[in-house]
């Protein structure tokens, strides 16, 4: 399922849950932080600019746990284009005419548009700016509920998805009632505000200033006040949020959750590794809501200095979209085939910005990224947002089994960070592991582009891949003799280090040090990567 879509919002709205190493590196000779733990606090709320560039910036000069990629650029690379990298996104597909990615677009200039055939012999068809697993697919059951369908008892785990599928069932229908009754109760309070003041767009000092003994008015104050308490910026915004957790919950009693739903339709053999060819050559979304893909895209490659709402981390990149993510769990068939495509077609970077709990054949997506690994490309993973330990918990894809040797060289997993510095810099609901976990990278409220020429915040570590995946892109852009397990073992160790411990899965009780929770012990840094890049090469 493509993290993003499992919530990241405010829990106390409803009390309920919203949301291997090679040798050889040089040391940094410079570095932008000494003493990095005496970095003063950032003292009061981002602007709106540092809102919506905070993973770019830097944290001695900002106080802000951004990559240093402002600084990078300003500093490192001074307008050096460097040399083009492909980068594939494997996703819910992306929005190809979006203002701000139609100019970095990876295009098969060995495939004729639109005659129907496969002109470069790939075995696939019109594959002009990738290629679309999902054909006209877009909602699908999670794995368990899969495993459940297909009634084998014997299989490994059955029982283990069956009691998980009740627990899952059950929670999803309470929590959409739950939404429904605090959308009513938001809807009927701005509606009352809106008569009140006259006007929809009301401010919060405005809603401060109300003075009255009228029970309606008051009530209706108090629920725009508990709003605004939980980060909600506008009563507008908060019916916005609450109908998406309305949506996702009904969604997931239709289709994540029902057992009796099919959703496939490309009429292939899933348990076929070699039944290719289907799906079709369009990666656009299906559906404008269906913007993930295009989201992590924007952070990976958006435009950058072109006067329009996002700067991508990465400067000379072409974007390959291969649509495979649908509205629920992935296909492990479709991952594989999406990772050799990537890999077959000139891709050196693929981000993963998916996961799932269950794999079934999560041994053909281990032999692609072993693939990847051999033909020296980069597979960038997101870590998972559910606050857990996936050196415990089961969490695919994955480069080893039960913690044991790495399969991939090359393989980069991404836990995220909140956008503020101290002992909440790692975000609450990130995963994080010190064997199965990599580094740690800007995920929480990223702006950036989504369908229609429109951009918003996301969070996940669903964002936290991407920022890696433009890192990676600038070291290869920048330093193109440098192997693909060079350019990781770089992004693992020029990262940050603190000493400081800091909240982890978002419990206070569990204090740890970023070295714990990760195999690096760091932040990623773009500058500091730069810098070892050099001087390796």
């Amino acid at each position: 399922m493509n993290f993003i879509n499992k919530p990241i919002w405010f829990s106390a709205m409803a009390g309920i849950l919203l949301f291997s190493c090679g040798g050889g590196v040089a040391p940094i000779l410079s570095t932008p932080i000494e003493n990095i733990d005496k970095t003063p606090l950032k003292e009061g709320a981002l602007t709106e600019a540092e809102k919506k560039n905070w993973g770019h910036l830097d944290l001695k000069r900002d106080t802000i746990p951004g990559m240093s990629v402002d600084k990078a650029y300003s500093e490192i690379i001074k307008g050096k284009r460097g040399q083009t990298v492909i980068v594939a996104v494997i996703d819910s597909g992306i929005d190809i005419e979006h203002e701000d990615l139609d100019g970095v677009l990876w295009t098969n200039r060995k495939e004729i548009a639109g005659n129907g055939k496969d002109d470069d012999n790939n075995g696939y068809v019109d594959d002009i700016h990738g290629w679309n697993f999902l054909g006209d697919g877009y909602n699908e059951q999670l794995e368990f509920v899969r495993l459940v369908a297909s009634g084998n008892t014997s299989a490994p785990r059955f029982n283990e998805a069956k009691a998980e599928l009740e627990k899952k069932y059950k929670e999803a229908k309470t929590n959409k009632e739950r939404y429904d009754q605090i959308y009513q109760q938001i809807s009927e309070a701005h509606n009352t505000l809106t008569d009140h003041f006259k006007k929809s767009d009301y401010s919060q000092e405005e809603v401060g200033a109300i003075k009255t003994e009228d029970e309606k008015l008051k009530k209706a104050v108090q629920m725009a006040n508990f709003a605004y308490s939980n980060g909600l910026e506008s009563m507008e915004g908060a019916l916005k949020e609450i109908k998406s957790g309305v949506e996702h919950f009904t969604d997931q009693l239709n289709y994540n959750l029902n057992k009796d739903f099919k959703g496939r339709k490309t009429n292939d053999n899933i348990n076929d590794l070699n039944d290719i060819g289907y799906g079709n050559g369009n990666v656009i979304p299906v559906k404008e809501s269906e913007s993930h893909g295009t989201h992590v895209a924007g952070i990976i490659a958006a435009e950058r200095n072109n006067g329009k709402g996002a700067n991508g981390v990465a400067n000379n990149v072409q974007i390959m979209s291969l649509r495979a993510v649908p509205n629920g769990d992935e296909y492990d068939k479709d991952i594989a085939l999406a990772i050799r495509y990537a890999v077959d077609n000139g891709a050196k970077i693929i981000n993963g910005s998916f996961g799932k709990s269950y794999s079934p054949h999560s041994d053909w997506v281990r032999d692609a990224q072993a693939y990847a690994s051999k033909k020296g490309v980069i597979f960038v993973h997101a870590a998972g947002n559910s606050s857990e330990n996936i050196d415990v918990a089961s969490n695919f894809p994955e480069d080893n089994v039960n913690n044991g040797p790495e399969v991939s060289e090359t393989t980069i997993t991404v836990g995220a960070l909140a956008p503020k510095y101290g002992s909440e810099v790692v975000a609450g609901f990130s995963n994080y592991g010190k064997n199965n976990v990599d580094v740690f990278a800007p995920g929480g409220k990223i702006y950036s582009t989504i369908p229609k020429n429109k951009y918003k915040p996301n969070s996940g570590t669903s964002m936290a891949a991407p920022a890696v995946a433009g890192v990676a892109a600038l070291i290869m852009s920048q330093y193109p003799k440098l192997k693909a397990k060079q350019v990781k073992q770089i992004i693992l160790n020029s990262g940050l280090s603190i000493s400081t411990k800091v909240v982890v899965g978002g419990d206070p009780n569990n204090v740890k040090s970023l070295s714990d929770i990760s195999k690096s012990g760091k932040m990623v840094n773009a500058y500091n990567a730069l810098i070892m890049a050099s001087q390796l090469q």
